[in-house]
């Protein structure tokens, strides 16, 4: 079918609605209605429809245009892992503004990160602004949001912050589960918040004051709560807190935390779960413990030229499982880098030398000589590897190759320290639940880039 249109003699113009047909050879038509009378939007629809075109056309004779699109598809996949995850619910059982509104932060967060400023713009759907950059808002039926609504949503959240992290450990956390703790810092440009104060910057910007976030997850890295600490705080302190919030708040009666070497110490040890019973930790050791533990004769690095992996027991550490691990590949990586740095620093002490025998202003005094050079191995930690030899206008050093040699002769090693039983935590297992803390150093490095 289509539609013919004729002009009269007259000079009018009529549209017929024909179909066509054949007969043998020969293609004959027949009219099967008049559309002369239809409005020219109707006529051209139909004619559209007759010819099987879906698009819209764009051209002056058209009342229909688009005027603008939204993209969809990556707004319903996060928005379909967020509601399929049960996160939702763990915000608030009930729907409300407010849950849509953290749902919309959060998806937000992670499709298009920007400022709350600017986020407000984004996620609404309102006639009155044009600056949405997908459906989301579309999605969760937000309509116009108010420009303090973002911050008001982060207070909401502050307020339920202790039910959704119940909610949370009830799903996540069992007895006898792993629980994967661990801190990071960030440092703060402005001066109102309370608990931003100078400390260790793992940012490298001493120069700011910040605060220390602690993470607590589960065994696959989900996040059950987060709590934040003045920002000189140490991390072995904020363990302290969180052992006794998790018992207070979760009421899970057996967990097992997974620590790293600076996080479970033998004092948090001592004080925190020698004296509860019902909780075990899995940790490492530090390297000058497993020095000790070398001196001490408790094991011998030589005997893992062909095993990476033995247990032992030390007298140092009683009542615990100790798991000698050794990775080649982390050998070379550790060897690598010393090598690196003293060559570094051995160009700086070069450079001191000269300047305690350039022809003009030479450094001639013994204590502004010590002061540089301590600067220079200090700055490195390299001091244990030189010996040094100053004088009243004289500066010489060199290498202390004993002191490398045993440190070299650790390269690749780490202690895997646990409370656990091997029947409750084979070594194998037990290396692997250790490991599993980067997981949440992965999720601080997302976070924070």
């Amino acid at each position: 079918m289509h539609i013919d249109t004729v002009r009269s003699p007259n000079g009018k113009t009529h549209h017929y609605l024909r179909q066509s047909y054949r007969v043998g050879k020969t293609v004959r038509k027949r009219t099967l209605a008049k559309l002369s009378d239809l409005p020219q939007p109707a006529l051209l629809a139909l004619q559209r429809a007759l010819q099987n075109k879906n698009s819209i056309s764009l051209d002056s004779t058209d009342d229909c245009r688009i005027l603008r699109s939204l993209p969809h598809g990556h707004v319903l996949a996060a928005l379909h892992a967020l509601r399929r995850s049960g996160l939702s619910a763990d915000l608030h059982p009930a729907p409300s503004r407010a849950r849509d509104l953290a749902t919309a932060l959060i998806v937000a967060r992670l499709l298009f990160p920007k400022s709350k400023r600017i986020t407000r713009f984004l996620i609404q759907h309102s006639s009155r602004h044009n600056l949405a950059t997908s459906s989301l808002g579309l999605l969760l039926g937000l309509g116009d949001v108010g420009h303090n609504e973002p911050y008001q949503t982060l207070d909401w959240l502050h307020q339920h912050q202790a039910d959704i992290e119940t909610r949370l450990a009830r799903r996540h956390l069992n007895a006898g589960s792993l629980v994967l703790y661990d801190v990071t810092s960030t440092y703060f440009e402005g001066r109102r918040c309370e608990l931003a104060t100078h400390g260790y910057s793992r940012d490298h910007r001493a120069d700011r004051p910040q605060i220390v976030i602690g993470l607590l997850a589960s065994e696959d890295g989900c996040p059950v709560g987060v709590e934040a600490f003045p920002g000189n705080t140490s991390d072995p302190k904020t363990l302290t807190a969180q052992v006794q919030q998790v018992q207070r708040r979760f009421g899970t009666q057996r967990l097992i935390w997974v620590g790293d070497r600076g996080m479970i110490t033998s004092a948090r040890i001592r004080e925190d779960f020698r004296a509860r019973p019902e909780l075990d930790w899995v940790s490492a050791l530090r390297a000058d413990q497993i020095k000790t533990l070398v001196d001490n004769a408790d094991f011998q690095p030589s005997l893992f030229d062909q095993h990476g992996l033995a247990e032992i027991k030390s007298s140092l550490f009683p009542g615990e499982r100790l798991v000698v691990c050794h990775n080649p590949r982390l050998a070379a990586e550790r060897a690598r880098k010393r090598e690196a740095l003293l060559n570094t620093t051995e160009t700086r002490l070069l450079e001191l030398k000269d300047r305690t025998q350039r022809p003009t202003r030479p450094l001639r005094k013994a204590e502004a000589i010590t002061v540089a050079a301590t600067r220079i191995l200090d700055r490195r930690k390299m001091r244990k590897h030189f010996l040094t030899d100053i004088e009243q206008g004289h500066f010489s050093f060199q290498r202390n190759q004993d002191s490398i040699a045993r440190e070299a002769a650790l390269d690749g090693f780490y202690v895997i320290r646990t409370s656990l039983g091997a029947q409750d935590l084979p070594a194998e297992r037990a290396v692997l639940t250790y490991k599993r803390l980067g997981r949440i150093e992965s999720a601080f490095a997302t976070l924070k880039s």
